[in-house]
Formats: C-alpha cells, sequence, structure tokens
C-alpha cells in the first residue's frame, strides 16, 4: 500500500483528483489514504488504538493536516511540524536534531535506520523533548530563539510528568 500512496502521489492519478477539486482537497485525501493505511500496519512503534484517537481528535478540531492527524497536535507538536516538517509532512531530520541539540535531548544512541526510521526518530525525540520542555517551561529552537511553553500547555505537561 505504501508504493501505491508514494505512485499516487507522482502519477496521473494524482492530477485527475486535483483537477476536479481544489489542489488541498485532493492532497487531504491523499494523507487520508495514508493515514489509514498507516493504522492499518501491524509492526507498528504506535498502537492502533492512538493512531485512531489522533484521527480522530484532528478531524473534531477540523484540522485537515496529515501531522495533525498523526499526533496529540498539542502546543509542542504543531510547533515543532512547522519546525521540522516538509510541506508533504516529511520529517527534515537535520532540522530536528538541531532542536534536540538545542534542548539538550541526547540523540546518539538513535542511529537505526532501517526502514521506519525517520517515523521512529521524531517519535522517541519528540517524547524526550517534551519531559525536557516540560521541566524547563520553554522551547529552544535551534536559532536559539526561546519559545515559553503556554500556561496551560505547561500545566498538562507537567502533570503528565508528575513534575
Amino acid at each position: 500500500m505504501g508504493k501505491i500512496l508514494e505512485d499516487l502521489r507522482d502519477t496521473a492519478s494524482n492530477i485527475a483528483i486535483t483537477e476536479t477539486m481544489d489542489a488541498a482537497t485532493g492532497q487531504e485525501m491523499l494523507d487520508d489514504l495514508e493515514i489509514e493505511h498507516q493504522i492499518q500496519l501491524p509492526a507498528s512503534v504506535v498502537g492502533r488504538k492512538y493512531k485512531v484517537k489522533y484521527r480522530d481528535r484532528a478531524r473534531a478540531n477540523g484540522e485537515r493536516s496529515k501531522a495533525a492527524k498523526r499526533s496529540t497536535w498539542d502546543w509542542l507538536a504543531e510547533t515543532l511540524a512547522a519546525e521540522v516538517l516538509n510541506e508533504k509532512a516529511k520529517l527534515r531530520v537535520d532540522d530536528f536534531l538541531a532542536i534536540l541539540d538545542a534542548n539538550g535531548v541526547d540523540h546518539s544512541r538513535w542511529t537505526n535506520r532501517s526502514p521506519g526510521w525517520e517515523g521512529r526518530l521524531r517519535m522517541t525525540g519528540s517524547l524526550a523533548l517534551r519531559r525536557v520542555v516540560a521541566e524547563a517551561g520553554v522551547l529552544w529552537l535551534a536559532d536559539g530563539e526561546e519559545l515559553v511553553v503556554p500556561e496551560e500547555e505547561l500545566l498538562r505537561l507537567r502533570a503528565k510528568y508528575d513534575l
């Protein structure tokens, strides 16, 4: 299915879909197909119930992006997406690692480059970063900019980690 989705993105099928509707709607349909495929994967780090929960939460909140449908889409997830995902919601690894470095998250042991490694890196790094951000109350961007976590989000993060 993954190969089919990639082919759809790069072939006449994609053109046909987007010719009958605006490009954003066509892309959203392709993203939804990919999300549905990911939900069905049997060997995934993220459990099926969480994938369904993320997708349904995004839909309920009117979020249309693929990134929103595959994460908690809280302040930190949304901020990270803006900083480290490309226009197709794929991880820009160097940008992500730079944010981890800026926040003191050691990623040196995450060297596995087998299929799906980018997703595992994004998930593992984001989880480690969440703890650091919960403790510090700020997110440091790669350029040195300090983003203060909104109070409501900080309370939620700190409660999750019993801080």
